[in-house]
């Protein structure tokens, strides 16, 4: 986990539009985050510089055309990301996170039905 590439949270946005989309080109990016975000052309073209950096994204040159594509998969970024954040606010421990989302959050009974499946799985282990 220590060589993960810790994603900020405007990284984040500029990861998902990659995810979602890849392979892109950096005017795409632009185009879309740039309104939607209020950010300007060179803000999006930093990040996607730190996210090379940091071995979050990668590249291919075509002519004077750049295409980004993903090194890092949206899943192992999120797995990273929820034990970084379970270790920082609840200090490793699940059971807090756990108890706090469901007394905080709205749950269907297709939920609650999925949280209990999960459970008695990771209960027979």
């Amino acid at each position: 986990m220590a060589q993960f590439p810790r994603i900020s949270d405007a990284e984040w946005a500029v990861m998902e539009e990659i995810w979602r989309r890849s392979p892109v080109t950096a005017l795409e990016v632009v185009q879309k985050l740039g309104p939607a975000r209020q950010w300007q052309d060179q803000t999006i073209r930093t990040m996607l510089r730190r996210l090379i950096d940091k071995g979050a994204l990668k590249f291919k040159a075509e002519g004077k055309v750049y295409y980004y594509e993903p090194a890092v998969s949206r899943e192992q970024c999120v797995q990273v990301e929820s034990l970084t954040f379970l270790e920082r606010v609840f200090g490793g421990a699940a059971k807090p996170l756990l108890v706090q989302m469901v007394q905080d959050t709205d749950l269907s009974n297709e939920d609650i039905d999925e949280l209990k499946k999960l459970l008695a799985k990771k209960e027979k282990k």
